[in-house]
């Protein structure tokens, strides 16, 4: 006998797999979030002509987004607004690598209070035209990104960063221009 019984056994489970429930309720619970993340948020985004999302991009307050033309945002990246005065601005012709995080929010650490019960710092964020954020580049609040700077991949933005500049690390540093 195979692996796993025979194949009216494992026909017979396959079909009661497809039957139970909980499959329904988790399809529906995915379904759900990709709407309040993704639908639903992409539509308040103020965006320019052929910006390109992957299926997957993830959207908080969308409404405080504004995405230049041409722009493009890649697979499983975050694009979190704050939720009441943090904004991300991106330019024309950035390109996002998957996964990167921007955040125009974060938490304030004041001991001796619960984190999730504090305010929030919101600053905005801004990625100039033409900027290339690497895979998994994480940028926070109030940060500046200038125009045509490359970040590399893994890198942490926690600082401004001028135009033309290429940045790696965490915190990422300038180690260099384009062109020269």
């Amino acid at each position: 006998m195979r692996a796993g019984g025979s194949r009216a056994q494992r026909i017979a489970n396959a079909v009661r797999s497809s039957l139970d429930p909980r499959v329904f309720i988790h399809a529906f619970k995915l379904l759900h979030y990709a709407n309040y993340t993704h639908v639903s948020q992409r539509r308040l985004i103020d965006m320019g002509a052929d910006v390109r999302f992957a299926p997957n991009v993830s959207i908080i307050n969308g409404q405080r987004i504004s995405i230049g033309d041409r722009s493009h945002i890649g697979a499983r990246c975050h694009l979190w607004a704050g939720n009441d005065l943090g904004r991300i601005t991106i330019g024309a012709d950035a390109l996002f690598g998957p996964e990167v995080f921007l955040t125009a929010s974060n938490y304030l650490t004041a001991p001796g209070e619960i984190i999730m019960n504090q305010d929030k710092d919101e600053r905005d964020v801004v990625v100039g035209a033409g900027v290339w954020l690497g895979a998994r580049v994480m940028v926070m609040p109030g940060v500046n990104v200038g125009e045509g700077a490359v970040v590399g991949a893994g890198s942490i933005v926690t600082k401004d960063l001028p135009a033309g500049s290429i940045s790696v690390g965490s915190p990422a540093k300038v180690v260099g221009q384009r062109g020269g």
